[in-house]
């Protein structure tokens, strides 16, 4: 084992014993010092600026964005241990500018198409109780697969958000809903769909008579 080599171990060993990492970073770790030790080998040049520059050009060859990035975030940590227990005098880092550009991507949409097959299964799932073999839960669980996707889509609610609305959270008269988001923020939102009221009332109703007490959860885990 050579100075490098060496030098990575007890690193790692840090990294575990008294850092307390977990074993994925530990594995993510090893993998890019490793990586770089193949690259350079020689522990004279590897904290040299110019083997460094030229190691990040390798990877932006070979890897996206996001991974280099991890990479050289690894190499960065690896370097500022080494200059913390004075094993370098510098962190070579101090003197090098990386900077990363990854590409925007836009976040998946549903096409209009898929939307209104996705409504149209869960209305024809919808029946009269007892007609066409339609039971009395097969009835609620289309109004809850209604209700769930309206609101999704008209409302713009995170589903954790869906998830944990109580009845006491809504007030049909002013068509709203009382919304508690990240960090406990409240927000209203206006049900401006007639249908949307519908069928919360319908859900209401339906609560209501499963339960002997007073509502307090919307039943979306019917």
């Amino acid at each position: 084992m050579n100075h490098l080599q060496q030098l990575i171990s007890e690193y790692l060993e840090y990294c575990h014993y008294q850092k307390n990492l977990n074993q994925k970073t530990i594995k993510a770790y090893k993998i890019d010092l490793g990586q770089y030790y193949e690259h350079i080998k020689d522990a004279d040049m590897a904290f040299k600026r110019n083997h460094i520059t030229n190691y990040i050009t390798d990877l932006h060859k070979k890897y996206k964005p996001k991974s280099v990035k991890r990479k050289v975030a690894s190499l960065k940590a690896f370097f500022s241990y080494l200059e913390y227990e004075e094993v370098l005098p510098e962190n070579p880092f101090s003197k090098i500018k990386v900077k990363f550009q990854e590409p925007f991507l836009l976040p998946r949409t549903i096409s209009t198409g898929n939307l209104q097959k996705l409504f149209q299964a869960a209305y024809q799932n919808r029946g009269v109780n007892g007609v066409n073999g339609v039971t009395e839960y097969q009835e609620r669980a289309a109004v809850r697969d209604i209700a769930v996707l309206e609101l999704l889509f008209s409302t713009g609610l995170r589903v954790s958000e869906l998830c944990s609305l109580k009845c006491s959270d809504l007030d049909l008269e002013q068509g709203s809903i009382r919304i508690y988001g990240k960090g406990s923020k409240e927000r209203i939102v206006l049900l401006t769909n007639y249908s949307n009221r519908s069928l919360i009332n319908i859900l209401q109703k339906t609560y209501n008579s499963l339960k002997t007490k007073d509502c307090h959860a919307l039943p979306f885990h019917i």
